[in-house]
């Protein structure tokens, strides 16, 4: 049987693993022993790990992380308050398909940007759609986005990402604009999506940030009730990478 015909269809259907694959077995004697039930599953694995592999590239663009980080790289030698079971738990996602929050705290340099996106990161290969945005910025973004008339749009897309991870939060006092539309944000997402706040400011002054009081209540009862809680501590990691430097 000429299998040439086969590999070309393979490819014009845009099965390019199986095709491959395919081709391989043509070329080792092991696998032309096997069974034909044995080497289509073969073909099967190969297009589903291709297709995984091109799903987790396409969200991983679209997650626009700050940072390339992985959990697995984290060092747990240096003493910056982490707790090995929580980060266990976390690696696994489950806070994720539960719509939980994670609270990030620490002074600048502490790591926050980088255990936030190693999060979205192990977000992403479990399978969940995730942005990473600096509040600072996405509060420009909904204000142009409020100017142009395309508010409700923009709000609607965030609503739909499972995993959003919020960088430098609560930096600065809040405009009446930015509380408005930061919750319009969490009330879409909320029990739908997970929220990653990262932010130099401890929890306890992120109330006066928000600003008016029904606004802060009604904003992190929505975050905070249900969010696993990270404080970072110690040195400036990049202080420690100047000093190993030298």
């Amino acid at each position: 049987m000429l299998i040439h015909p086969t590999i070309d269809n393979l490819k014009a259907l845009k099965l390019y693993a199986m095709a491959s694959a395919l081709e391989h077995q043509q070329t080792t004697k092991s696998s032309l022993e096997l069974s034909f039930e044995e080497r289509l599953g073969i073909l099967v694995d190969a297009q589903l790990a291709a297709n995984d592999t091109k799903s987790l590239k396409t969200r991983l663009s679209k997650a626009k992380l700050r940072m390339s980080a992985c959990l697995e790289d984290i060092d747990h030698k240096t003493g910056r308050g982490l707790d090995k079971t929580l980060l266990a738990s976390l690696a696994t996602s489950t806070w994720i398909s539960r719509r939980r929050n994670v609270i990030i705290e620490g002074k600048t340099g502490a790591g926050k940007p980088y255990l936030a996106c190693a999060l979205a990161h192990q977000g992403c290969r479990d399978g969940y759609s995730t942005l990473y945005v600096r509040a600072p910025s996405l509060f420009e973004d909904l204000s142009i986005a409020r100017a142009v008339g395309t508010l409700k749009t923009s709000l609607a897309a965030l609503a739909k990402i499972r995993l959003l991870v919020l960088d430098d939060f609560a930096m600065a006092p809040m405009t009446d604009e930015q509380r408005k539309n930061l919750l319009e944000i969490v009330e879409a997402r909320y029990e739908k999506g997970s929220t990653i706040l990262a932010s130099q400011m401890p929890q306890e002054l992120w109330h006066e940030i928000i600003g008016d009081p029904t606004f802060a209540d009604a904003i992190l009862d929505r975050l905070v009730h249900n969010a696993h809680k990270i404080k970072l501590t110690g040195k400036s990691m990049r202080a420690q990478k100047i000093e190993s430097e030298g």
